[in-house]
């Protein structure tokens, strides 16, 4: 995987910071700040390199990016070009995708709380595959199917009791989460059992995601095993081999770029070797193998922008640094403890470093955007340039504050364009239904 920056980052030679050919001086002063910048080419490689290495290694693979880690049209509609469908995990993630150009057969529906409206909506635009994740969505579903006389493709969400190494809020895998069918309590086989009384639904295969930010390929292992052998069970009493199997995404992408990320290579092999081994012995030709990658698509790919305001310096603590912006443009911080990077984006590294702690803008003690790093030191009107910043950012944004959410910018060959404008304060009171009495009067005190 990719170090936290960019492809296309590099330095002029006054020390500017350049995304994509274009000087980020340039960019935060036609786009202001904060600023998210995406690069196309890493985008583009990205989505390259996940599609050969895992149809090297298992040919009968197809790669899904998770929208949930920011659906933008634009990005969307540029993964399409590259070969990779989407996962989605509401109504509005089917209608983005629908917009940005992505066909509804391309898509996996997910999600642990489906509304009739969602699934009605994925019945009437054909969503690929809708992903059952509880006793509720199936007798839903299939009510909504023999209504609309459709017989729409389903997987059944499993919990296979794995619990990767990471934050406890990540965690989607283990027996105590709100996600997927257990298979070890027998809800699983149970909520199967009643799937199949149901010809309105075609059980095509089954769905597993074991969390976020997981490093260790064993586990990826480890799930295929579990689903496949649930999938044999199934076979076994109701003669349905599996067409489809996910093992979810999570691809490990350190956030402050501090050590390399997980082996796509030994995970596409790790899952491969376990697809083929489990389909043997079940006696089944292999499945198709779909991945879900979201993060480690687009976060290395955005970079957030940032002016720098002022500084505090607390005796015998810290130096507090801060930027105009914060918690309601990147949340990951406060709300998973999120360790990121940043450098200096106008100027070069030059003269001795200071520890500082970047602080947002927001009226929270928690909105620290990196509670200590090395940099040279700040002044008022630097931009600061914050790299990993392409996942989970903008999608978690927030108006916190009466905050516009930032402008959004795709750069390539030395070229910006906007892809997303920055929110105004009227773009947010336009929600507003409150309306003044027309003979409203000002009441004094006196």
């Amino acid at each position: 995987m990719p170090m936290p920056w960019p492809e296309t980052t590099s330095r002029s030679d006054a020390g500017e910071l350049h995304l994509g050919g274009v000087g980020t001086v340039s960019l935060a002063a036609e786009f202001g700040t904060p600023l998210y910048v995406y690069d196309e080419t890493t985008l583009r490689s990205l989505a390259r390199v996940f599609r050969s290495t895992f149809e090297a290694a298992y040919p009968r693979s197809r790669v899904v990016y998770a929208a949930k880690a920011y659906l933008s049209p634009a990005i969307v509609s540029l993964l399409w070009e590259e070969g990779i469908g989407l996962d989605v995990v509401s109504g509005g993630e089917i209608e983005a995708g629908l917009f940005a150009g992505v066909p509804a057969n391309a898509m996996t529906f997910h999600g642990n709380n489906k509304g009739e409206d969602e699934l009605r909506l994925a019945i009437d635009k054909g969503v690929g595959l809708i992903a059952l994740d509880n006793d509720l969505e199936i007798e839903m579903l299939s009510t909504l199917a023999e209504a609309a006389g459709r017989r729409p493709q389903v997987l059944v969400r499993l919990n296979p009791g794995l619990s990767a190494e990471t934050h406890h809020k990540m965690l989607t895998g283990a027996v105590d989460s709100k996600f997927g069918f257990p298979i070890q309590t027998g809800a699983a086989r149970e909520a199967v059992d009643r799937l199949v009384e149901h010809d309105a639904l075609d059980l095509v295969g089954y769905h597993a995601h074991i969390g976020s930010q997981v490093f260790d390929p064993l586990l990826v292992r480890e799930t295929v095993v579990r689903l496949m052998r649930f999938a044999a069970d199934v076979y076994g009493r109701h003669g349905i081999a599996p067409r489809t199997i996910i093992p979810g995404g999570g691809f490990g992408v350190p956030d402050d770029g501090s050590d390399e990320g997980v082996s796509l290579t030994a995970w596409a092999g790790a899952a491969a070797a376990a697809m083929r081994e489990e389909s043997a012995r079940i006696g089944v030709p292999l499945p198709e193998l779909i991945v879900e990658p979201g993060r480690a698509i687009v976060g290395p790919a955005g970079v957030a922008l940032y002016r720098v305001g002022a500084r505090k310096r607390i005796p015998d603590a810290r130096t507090y640094v801060s930027v105009d912006g914060g918690m309601a443009d990147n949340i990951r911080p406060s709300l998973y403890g999120a360790g990121y990077s940043a450098q200096i984006a106008n100027r070069a590294h030059v003269g001795p470093s200071e520890r500082v702690t970047i602080a947002g803008k927001y009226c929270e003690s928690g909105d620290i955007l990196i509670p200590e790093i090395s940099l040279p030191s700040l002044a008022a009107g630097d931009l600061l340039a914050v790299p990993m910043a392409g996942a989970y950012c903008l999608a978690m944004a927030s108006n916190y504050n009466m905050a516009p959410r930032p402008a959004v910018v795709m750069v390539a060959d030395g070229k910006a364009r906007l892809i997303r404008r920055r929110e105004s304060v009227a773009d947010m009171l336009a929600m507003e239904t409150f309306q003044f009495p027309i003979d409203r009067r000002v009441v004094s005190n006196g």
